[in-house]
């Protein structure tokens, strides 16, 4: 193998830290053929499907991509927007404003850069673009607060992957999850409060989070317990009731059992329950994307109305607003301790708290 080394390194220049966001990708186009090669690359992480490879991949290419990719291009066009999709133009827009955000934090050289595990701008592509800036110090930063192996593992997979390649490999860090970091429910608990005051309250509020396989959970994966703690949180900073917010499960995808209560089955029983105005969030997404915009702010408003509601409000994602850009901001502070010295001498409060 040829490996790759920094270029035009200066040995008395500073240090540089680089700063990895990643996030799953989205298709370039809401067409079959580019969903089609979106999908190919999602469905044959090992990470993402826990089959064996001679089982799964010939129900891959020999029914989901020939069938899947024209009912979901539908689906992408219903939410797709001039500067193209949510999911790539909110993550570039978090980028920008994070990068703003630790400027102002920050005395060190930083660079932001924003990977796509499954689509451009790929994870190499930006590591590649870190490396070429000079920096020696990384600290990747996965946009899923809730820790997953089927998507923080498979971060953590591709950055190794990419790093294999490298003839001066930098000092790495990883933060894993940040689902009960004191700045993002703050942030979480902001957005509804605001939605709240402009929209009026309502009587139920669902949590609802990305469902993975059941038996994901049953065999180890932590993901489960992660999004009950961050809802935990939420609802008591929100000073709700028992009987006034639940959490459920979206997204399941084949036969097999995921994660439940299913959004869906949830949705269409809280009319019956008295619940006729429902607010719905979704914590374990970092920015809006199909899931969101038109899986619940679609999709499952059609359910939940058709069975008797009257009246159902979706929070956007916290997205590129300056309390969540401010939170990862923190965040990341936190996690380059030794690293950085800070614009007014001091780690955030949430930082001092911890380690005192």
């Amino acid at each position: 193998m040829r490996y790759v080394s920094s270029p035009d390194f200066q040995h008395d220049g500073a240090e540089r830290i680089g700063i990895l966001l990643v996030n799953s990708g989205t298709p370039e186009h809401p067409t079959a053929p580019a969903v089609r090669r979106y999908l190919r690359r999602f469905l044959t992480d090992p990470r993402v499907v826990e089959l064996p490879r001679v089982l799964w991949l010939p129900i891959l290419y020999g029914l989901v991509l020939p069938l899947r990719p024209a009912r979901v291009a539908a689906r992408y066009r219903s939410i797709w927007t001039e500067a193209g999709s949510p999911l790539r133009y909110l993550s570039e827009r978090l980028r920008a404003a994070l990068a703003a955000a630790l400027a102002r934090q920050v005395l060190a050289p930083l660079s932001v850069e924003l990977g796509m595990l499954y689509s451009e701008p790929s994870v190499r592509a930006a590591l590649d673009r870190l490396r070429s800036s000079g920096a020696q110090r990384i600290l990747v930063v996965p946009l899923y607060p809730q820790y997953c192996g089927a998507t923080t593992g498979a971060v953590y997979d591709q950055v190794s992957r990419e790093l294999r390649r490298w003839r001066w490999l930098p000092e790495l860090r990883f933060v894993a999850e940040y689902h009960d970091h004191p700045g993002y429910i703050e942030a979480l608990r902001a957005s509804v409060a605001e939605h709240w005051s402009r929209a009026g309250r309502t009587a139920h509020l669902l949590m609802s989070f990305h469902g993975i396989p059941e038996r994901y959970f049953s065999e180890g994966d932590p993901y489960f317990c992660k999004c009950q703690k961050t809802a935990r949180l939420l609802a008591d900073e929100l000073m709700l009731r028992d009987n006034e917010w639940s959490v459920a499960f979206q997204s399941r995808f084949g036969p097999s059992g995921w994660l439940k209560p299913y959004t869906r089955e949830v949705l269409e029983g809280l009319p019956a329950r008295g619940a006729r105005s429902v607010t719905v969030v979704c914590p374990g997404f970092a920015v809006d994307c199909l899931e969101t915009l038109e899986e619940i702010a679609i999709e499952n408003r059609a359910f939940f109305m058709r069975a008797g509601g009257e009246r159902f409000e979706y929070v956007p994602a916290l997205n590129a607003h300056a309390s969540h850009a401010q939170s990862l901001s923190d965040l990341i502070v936190e996690h380059c301790q030794g690293w950085i010295r800070l614009e007014h001498g001091r780690l955030p409060s949430a930082a001092r708290g911890a380690s005192a």
